[in-house]
């Protein structure tokens, strides 16, 4: 049996008087898709920064490939949350994309033939190669999202942690960047851990939901976890689990709305 990427053992993680959650437990193996789940304000971007070094636990632990989370392991790629580049930001999205290999290192690198046939690969990949040499501050939200999927990917991590990756992405970005990562953890064994509040775009991927809500957890395969009976245990509230035309949606039973804007 492969020894898991990740491995968190009875982990809680709060802030002053407020529990995120408590006593987790998940096991992540090489190549495995794991689709983190739950409402606004559950913990999930902040387990994301605890696996990147960058949050303590309260209790617990945390090992990645049998080490301690730190900031600027190589090991790791990283898709943040969208967030906008300022207009005036001097630097072209290839430069950005060039970060995915040497971004962990201070001072200036030096790139090799090999290293720019990686860049113009991942270029490829994420169809950039017609505005990639713009300024970054310049490009549309959907455009800077996908170049900083192409430098997550270009290290070539063993563990892939995505935080809301397909925002600002129409569906034909939304289908070509999850099929694209789905290639890389098949192709290089990497485990992803990817945060989204729509499962629907990755359903076909997963081999694992961790549900976060209010400070508990749920951990199982899609059919186990998305279900009428345990969202409404979690929730402590009566919970609808929906299938609409292949599409699954979460909505309190007490009316028609769905909870916190939170739809899978």
């Amino acid at each position: 049996m492969s020894q898991p990427v990740l491995a968190i053992n009875r982990a809680s993680l709060g802030f002053g008087q407020r529990s995120l959650w408590q006593n987790l437990d998940l096991s992540v193996k090489p190549g495995e898709f794991v689709a983190v789940l739950g409402p606004n304000g559950s913990g999930k971007t902040s387990l994301l920064k605890t696996l990147l070094g960058l949050n303590q636990l309260d209790e617990g632990s945390i090992l990645i490939h049998g080490q301690p989370p730190r900031r600027g392991n190589n090991q790791i790629g990283y898709v943040p949350q969208q967030k906008s580049f300022d207009k005036d930001l001097p630097i072209r999205g290839r430069d950005l994309i060039h970060f995915g290999l040497d971004g962990h290192h201070f001072g200036f690198a030096s790139h090799n033939k090999s290293d720019l046939q990686r860049v113009g690969k991942v270029i490829d990949e994420v169809e950039a190669t017609q505005y990639v040499d713009r300024p970054i501050g310049l490009m549309s939200g959907g455009e800077q999202q996908r170049l900083r999927i192409a430098q997550a990917l270009l290290g070539k991590p063993s563990l892939l942690l995505c935080d809301e990756p397909l925002l600002s992405l129409d569906l034909k970005y939304q289908q070509m960047v999850s099929a694209l990562i789905d290639d890389y953890r098949k192709q290089y064994g990497m485990a992803v851990m990817f945060v989204t509040h729509d499962i629907n775009p990755i359903l076909n991927m997963v081999d694992q939901v961790l549900y976060l809500v209010a400070g508990k957890w749920a951990i199982g395969k899609p059919e186990e976890v998305l279900t009428t009976e345990r969202l409404s245990q979690l929730y402590g509230a009566p919970v609808d689990v929906l299938r609409v035309h292949d599409r699954i949606v979460v909505v309190s039973s007490n009316n028609a709305d769905e909870l916190n804007g939170h739809h899978v």
